[in-house]
């Protein structure tokens, strides 16, 4: 089984559609591998950015399996687990595991408002179902549901459960992990417009969604800071700092996949019931991502760092 180190840049992808809804294997591949040369370190499927809640347990491990086949030899391929009930949850963690996957994001459980046990429980009974490693996902903004340092302390007895997707908002909760864990829990950014804070307090790894559109300034930014070259990190996040707002935005998966299909590695269809950008909201998304690639700076050479 490959060892997950949770460390660096995982794209959160989007699934690629045709225009009847149905899965788009080639478009999806062909952003996977432009993920992977500018040099992503893993690849998150079925997330939020991939419209996880209109996709199937079938058409999740179907992407699984294109992404191990594509990319699987050089990039961590792991699973979005996002599940009301713990039967499901632990159903798609062994389908994953039986089918490649390297890992799993597991989300706390969804559609209901679980006491802290009951969180705590969820996640025991999925980690106890596989072998795979995994990363949960804490993100109390959008899913009401915080994973507290309460239940932490009862996830650190199981080796499985490596990571956390930190998107609380809180930028201080980097260095409450490492306070109180040490390095017995990587922590990788999930806000796109608090990465660079995030990496400089000591996270691990960024979770990223504009790195969908814009994968080469993703991963310069996250080496840079990494090898103490703060401002010319900085400079790209300056820059980067308008188009990274359109992740935190209930359109971010029309969003982005529009900025894929402008910065030419991406598809625009999504799965009803959402559709894509339209009228005066389409033309503001348009300026602010014309304006960003007329400017795009010129990058370091950063792929050694």
């Amino acid at each position: 089984m490959k060892d997950v180190k949770w460390i660096g840049v995982y794209p959160a992808v989007t699934t690629k559609f045709h225009e009847n809804g149905d899965l788009d294997i080639p478009n999806f591949v062909r952003n996977l591998e432009a993920q992977v040369e500018a040099g992503v370190d893993g690849i998150i499927i079925g997330g939020s950015l991939g419209e996880s809640s209109t996709i199937t347990h079938d058409e999740r491990i179907e992407l699984c399996k294109a992404a191990l086949e594509s990319v699987g030899d050089t990039a961590d391929i792991i699973l979005n687990i996002a599940e009301g009930s713990t039967r499901s949850a632990i159903e798609l963690a062994k389908r994953a595991e039986a089918a490649g996957a390297h890992g799993l994001m597991v989300l706390p459980p969804m559609m209901y408002k679980p006491t802290d046990q009951e969180v705590a429980d969820f996640f025991i009974a999925v980690a106890q179902s596989t072998a795979l490693p995994i990363l949960l996902y804490n993100n109390p903004v959008d899913y009401k549901i915080e994973i507290t340092m309460d239940i932490f302390d009862q996830l650190k007895e199981y080796p499985t459960i490596q990571a956390v997707k930190e998107s609380t908002r809180d930028i201080s909760n980097v260095t409450r992990m490492k306070n109180r864990y040490g390095d017995r829990y990587k922590v990788l950014c999930g806000v796109d417009t608090l990465a660079m804070e995030e990496l400089v307090m000591g996270a691990d790894g960024w979770v990223a969604g504009l790195v969908d559109a814009f994968p080469a300034e993703t991963v310069a930014i996250y080496k840079l800071v990494k090898a103490g070259r703060i401002k010319e990190a900085r400079d790209i996040y300056r820059w980067f700092l308008p188009i990274l707002e359109l992740d935190i935005n209930p359109q971010l998966v029309q969003n982005i996949k529009l900025a894929e299909v402008m910065t030419g590695i991406g598809t625009e269809p999504v799965r009803a019931p959402r559709h894509i950008l339209i009228g005066e909201e389409r033309k503001r998304v348009i300026g602010i991502l014309e304006h960003g690639i007329a400017n795009r700076p010129t990058l370091p050479e950063y792929k050694h760092l």
